[in-house]
């Protein structure tokens, strides 16, 4: 390993990170309206809290470049989740208990503070692993300190791996408890548990016993929540095996939905699904905000795959916020309705389709949103492009035959991570109408199907310049609704 992938922020040299920041806004991919790394690569979104009136993100950051060396906490907030200002790094790695980085981890409201959960990392010159859970306190004067008590819990329970990381901490009656993601020592993944009458003094509690014994080899970034009166797990599932529509990224994430009994331990689970159908979607985390909504950011990205913008010393953002909801078990993700305020420029497009038809941006800046309703449907496949030329294109397609919904980025002229396929797809139920919700973002596509049942999430890295369109097209016939929205910039 080298040291320079091991240096905090404190350690930068004279203009070193203001020359990083001059190449990467330079491209035209970084982001309008998500939010991004201004230089260096940004991964799971941590810290999710509203507290003291302001959403705050926290995110992993490292600052020398698009890979993933000494992570850092970053830290945004905003007052509407729709304009986010940029803060001082809140976690800087500067410790013994986490000298490879400050790793994942979530944020409580505790009276007149948040208190920030966090992984220390520590890696060994025999290339063995430990793993240490630390806390920080927000003050609302928007100060971040570390927790003099520090580490939490050192060290990980007998029966697992040093991979034990990224807490989830919530409080029920008058105890908090700490989720954990973990692998066991014969290299299975799991969750664990621990518990506290002040969240600062833990003791280990124990595995949470669910049907998954062999599903994967390491479950990341747990969440844990409860929605319409049924317990919901989120995590990150490492080393499954690709199925039909299903875990075609080389890393996962899934939901599952049932009952947790707290005292046991036991999660007599119903029903499990992948969280969202892209090719980049992983590490989502979950927060309640004042409003009692249950909002999710995740990071649009994946471990271990080169992307086109590294070479403009930036990586990844964060998706838009989603308002989560069940209906039965299913998990239902919408953008929250605030994101209406970054509409600018508007139009509206009405007509049936017997043949391709196609809708230029005017604007051709690529950061818009579409709302889309399809109708009268008579076609055994129909759907739109995005990126559209004569070169290139990303597109959307339901199919009546196969009774599927895909989004297909072959078409794309710049490439990355083929070996996992340039195909996503979803089992989809053809009906006479089918809505989409579409937001393009530069390099980023999130689309939303029938109310949000089912989300792509995806980077898409278009050519330089390009006069790009948005095409509509029918294999039959359908009739459509368009509404055009340019976007706004959310973020600087």
């Amino acid at each position: 390993m080298s040291e320079s992938k091991y240096r905090t922020i404190l350690e930068a040299k004279s203009g070193e990170l203001e020359k990083l920041k001059e190449i990467a806004k330079k491209d035209d991919w970084q982001p309008t309206y998500h939010i991004y790394p201004q230089y260096g690569l940004m991964n799971d979104p941590n810290g999710l809290v509203h507290f003291n009136g302001e959403y705050h993100v926290f995110y992993q950051w490292y600052p020398y470049g698009p890979i993933h060396g000494m992570k850092h906490w970053a830290h945004v907030k905003s007052k509407d989740l729709v304009n986010w200002e940029r803060l001082p790094v809140a976690i800087t790695p500067t410790e013994e208990y986490e000298s490879h980085g400050a790793y994942s981890g979530g944020a409580i409201a505790k009276e007149d503070q948040a208190l920030l959960f966090y992984t220390g990392n520590v890696k060994y010159e025999d290339g063995s692993r430990t793993a240490n859970q630390c806390v920080a306190f927000l003050d609302k004067s928007g100060i971040v300190e570390k927790y003099e008590g520090n580490p939490a819990v050192r060290g990980v329970p007998e029966g697992y791996t040093g991979h034990v990381r990224d807490p989830k901490v919530w409080k029920e009656n008058d105890t908090y408890y700490m989720l954990l993601g973990a692998q066991r020592e014969n290299e299975t993944g799991t969750l664990i548990v621990y518990e506290s009458p002040d969240a600062l003094n833990w003791t280990f509690k124990g595995e949470v016993k669910t049907e998954l014994q062999n599903f994967g080899y390491m479950w990341e970034c747990p969440d844990y929540f409860k929605l319409n009166g049924k317990d919901v797990f989120v995590f990150s599932p490492q080393g499954i095996q690709a199925e039909e529509h299903n875990y075609h990224n080389i890393y996962n994430v899934i939901y599952a939905v049932g009952t947790f009994d707290l005292d046991t331990l036991t999660f007599n689970m119903e029903y499990y699904r992948e969280i969202d159908k892209g090719f980049d979607f992983y590490a989502p985390q979950t927060f309640e905000d004042e409003h009692g909504r249950r909002l999710m950011f995740s990071w649009i990205g994946n471990p271990d795959v080169t992307y086109p913008s590294d070479e403009h010393q930036w990586a990844h953002a964060l998706t838009l916020p989603r308002e989560l909801s069940l209906e039965g078990n299913e998990l239902i993700q919408k953008p929250v309705d605030e994101l209406k305020k970054l509409r600018d420029a508007a139009a509206n497009f009405r007509g049936n389709l017997e043949s391709e038809t196609t809708y230029i941006d005017e604007a051709t800046n690529n950061a818009y949103e579409l709302d889309l309703t399809f109708k009268d449907v008579n076609a055994n496949e129909f759907g739109l492009e995005l990126f559209s030329s004569k070169e290139e294109s990303v597109t959307l397609t339901f199919d009546t035959l196969k009774q599927e919904v895909r989004l297909d980025r072959e078409g794309m002229k710049i490439q990355y991570a083929t070996e996992y396929g340039t195909v996503r797809s979803e089992a989809w139920t053809s009906t006479e109408s089918v809505d989409v919700r579409v937001f393009v973002d530069k390099s980023i596509v999130e689309v939303y199907v029938n109310g949000g049942r089912t989300v792509f999430t995806s980077r898409v890295f278009p050519q330089k310049d390009s006069k790009a369109a948005i095409k509509l097209f029918a294999h039959g016939s359908v009739s459509y609704d368009l509404e055009y929205y340019g976007m706004n910039r959310g973020i600087e």
